[in-house]
């Protein structure tokens, strides 16, 4: 017989619980007679610590393989661990540079340092100007509506009026500067009636060049160069008047002129299309190059756009600062008997196609050419002047030369 041996807890140590007891003597011999109808215990639940060492292990253990959700353990209330991301840069990061900032570079030192544009109008009295003016900027810019007067009359001479506004629009700030002609081609002697205009626009040249060859120049010339004169022709719809053909063959080559065909709502539509042809025949029979001028075009792109608005020279345009409700729309207008002439609608006239050659599409162009072609045929010419004069020849003789 087989020697049983029965292991006594000590009465220091906590009794085993009974199910404990069991477990450990099962294998026992002298337990099989004890028949107990029990059930074996569930699995003791690994604890938290436990299943974190385990995971732990498994990790260290299968590090050269990636890791799959399927392989980490999870349990009921703990959450499953994040896996981490890897976000991949574009290749084409690689070799950006940055260039393209520049463009963002020049906007916002020219937002800080605003705009300068500065028109001269041009044109008999009673043709619209001011207001046509006032509707290009949509507000009261002109001469006439800051400088109100009761009665004004012709003056005897042509005065060279100006007056400047500060204009904002979008945070984009311009200083704009309106140049008007009272008394021109009001008088019945009309002789040589171009001069004040012309000496006017070469004195801005000579006080812009003075500025810049003194020694100690400003950071930033202010910049009073006329840039664009606007030459208003009456709509008689027969052909350019002498002095409208004198006008614009000399002041051409000194600065960009745009004509314009005023109140042209007074002529028909085939009135209009006959005059405007007209005086495109009269402007290339006298070598007349108004702006957009042919010369200057810089590219293809730039050659397509500038003959579309070639052919659309003179802009017969209708300027209006009254407003009226059309279908539930507030438009610039006209109203008459028969209707309402819209200001910006095409199909009533073409002063839309002025204004965004003036403003939207080609007001930097105007500048660039007011400054790198006609200013710079002022300067070389007063810089030649400058030579001849000290080879003794005197300005009397310099004035005749330019005439």
């Amino acid at each position: 017989p087989k020697r049983v041996e029965l292991h006594m807890a000590k009465p220091s140590e906590p009794p085993v619980p009974p199910v404990r007891q069991l477990e450990n003597s099962h294998h026992s011999p002298t337990n099989q007679p004890l028949h107990l109808d029990l059930k074996p215990p569930p699995p003791p639940q690994p604890t938290p610590a436990e299943v974190q060492a385990r995971s732990q292990d498994v990790t260290d253990t299968n590090h050269n393989y990636p890791i799959r959700m399927t392989d980490t353990a999870r349990e009921p209330g703990m959450k499953p661990p994040l896996l981490p991301v890897h976000i991949e840069k574009p290749v084409s990061d690689f070799g950006y540079v940055g260039i393209d900032a520049i463009l963002e570079q020049m906007r916002r030192k020219a937002m800080k340092q605003g705009f300068e544009f500065n028109i001269m109008m041009v044109g008999q009295s009673g043709l619209g100007k001011s207001t046509l003016i006032n509707t290009l900027f949509k507000s009261k810019v002109s001469r006439k509506s800051v400088q109100p007067a009761s009665e004004e009359r012709i003056p005897k001479t042509i005065e060279i009026k100006t007056v400047t506004h500060d204009i904002e629009e979008k945070g984009v700030r311009m200083k704009l500067t309106v140049i008007d002609t009272p008394g021109f081609g009001d008088h019945i002697n009309n002789e040589n009636c171009w001069q004040p205009i012309m000496k006017f626009i070469n004195d801005q040249y000579e006080k812009y060049l003075q500025e810049e060859i003194n020694i100690n120049r400003k950071k930033r010339i202010p910049d009073s160069r006329v840039h664009c004169c606007l030459y208003f022709i009456p709509a008689t719809g027969h052909s350019l008047r002498p002095l409208d053909i004198e006008f614009m063959r000399r002041l051409s080559k000194v600065v960009n002129i745009v004509p314009v065909i005023a109140k042209a709502d007074t002529l028909t539509l085939d009135e209009r299309d006959y005059f405007k042809q007209r005086i495109r025949a009269d402007l290339q029979s006298n070598g007349i190059d108004v702006y957009p001028q042919k010369e200057f075009d810089e590219d293809a792109e730039d050659r397509l756009l500038n003959e579309k608005i070639r052919e659309m020279i003179p802009f017969a345009v209708v300027g209006s600062d009254q407003e009226y409700q059309v279908n539930g729309r507030r438009i610039l207008g006209r109203k008459t008997k028969w209707g309402t002439i819209e200001v910006e609608n095409t199909g009533h006239c073409e002063f839309a196609y002025l204004r965004d050659l003036l403003i939207r599409t080609h007001m930097q162009n105007i500048k660039d050419i007011t400054s790198s072609i006609h200013f710079e045929a002022y300067r070389v010419r007063r810089l030649n002047e400058g030579n001849t004069l000290s080879n003794g020849l005197s300005d009397k003789d310099l004035t005749s030369n330019e005439m």
